[in-house]
């Protein structure tokens, strides 16, 4: 009678020693320590935000205006209204022109004004954002003779492109090349390649990269202070000084009076929480348009 294979295979196949399921426990517990560690800081922050901040959280809150010092009541709407007014005029300037540098560096770049891009984009990464904010300055509220929405959405742009550009640039690179030559195998052109195909292919990546960037600037003061300046009132202008939730935030914190101090945490909060949902809500529509186009 012919031998059992599966109870032959189970004899044959010698067990793994001790020492290496020691180490390999050793390593996944190291592993899931480091998780912990680095998530115990940002569940500490937000429940500390959540902490100072949700008392002062109301309806009023994020429908008025600010009232007068020594006025009890008003809120931030106008700051809300105002960051999500400077941070698409940001997105509409720094992500064409980010994702248009990251194809290049991908597919173009392999030369030396791609090193010279690619250095470029690494330094302005590292550059600090009050620096941003005196360029802005110069060339745009100088220009314009005034303080505006326009200004402070170039000086997040500036800090938007670099991260967008590089991180297009490796999701691009990560995209395997033997679907590039199936597509010049078929007649297709570059630069349709480029954009129906290559593009395509690495779009969760790239989204995630424009994220990062949305996320980095959306809590920024320091270039909002040499561009945007501040409002305390209504504006939709994008010739004129805007409020930001950033800017309502750092001039209530460093106020003497208590009840600024309690907005100033309420603030936090607010913004910390529309960063959340607004990236959670791209990654989920992105997620769903590839599927439906998968299927």
């Amino acid at each position: 009678m012919p031998e059992d294979p599966i109870a032959t295979s189970k004899k044959t196949v010698p067990r793994v020693n001790l020492r290496r399921r020691v180490v390999n426990g050793a390593v996944t517990c190291a592993a899931a320590g480091s998780v912990i560690l680095v998530l115990i800081p940002l569940v500490a922050v937000f429940g500390y935000l959540v902490y100072r901040g949700i008392g002062s959280v109301n309806w009023a809150f994020l429908t008025q205006t600010p009232k007068p010092v020594g006025e009890a009541g008003g809120g931030m709407a106008n700051a809300i209204a105002g960051s999500a007014f400077i941070l698409l005029i940001a997105s509409v300037i720094g992500v064409p022109f980010g994702i248009g540098a990251g194809i290049y560096l991908a597919e173009y770049g392999r030369n030396r004004f791609g090193d010279v891009i690619r250095f470029t984009a690494d330094v302005l990464n590292g550059v600090p954002s009050i620096v941003i904010g005196i360029v802005a300055y110069g060339i745009v509220v100088l220009a314009q003779g005034h303080f505006s929405a326009l200004a402070g959405g170039v000086a997040l742009s500036l800090m938007m492109i670099p991260t967008i550009s590089r991180t297009t640039e490796e999701m691009l690179l990560l995209v395997p090349n033997s679907l590039r030559e199936a597509s010049y195998g078929l007649g297709i052109s570059r630069w349709r390649t480029t954009l129906s195909i290559t593009l395509r292919t690495a779009t969760s990546g790239v989204i995630t990269g424009v994220m990062l960037a949305f996320a980095r600037v959306a809590g920024e003061t320091a270039p909002l202070l040499f561009t945007a300046f501040g409002n305390q009132y209504w504006n939709f202008s994008m010739e004129q000084p805007t409020a930001a939730l950033p800017l309502q935030i750092f001039t209530y914190a460093i106020s003497p009076f208590d009840e600024w101090h309690r907005q100033a945490w309420a603030g936090a909060l607010v913004l910390i929480v529309l960063i959340v949902v607004s990236v959670s809500a791209v990654r989920i529509a992105a997620s769903r348009g590839m599927l439906k186009g998968a299927n």
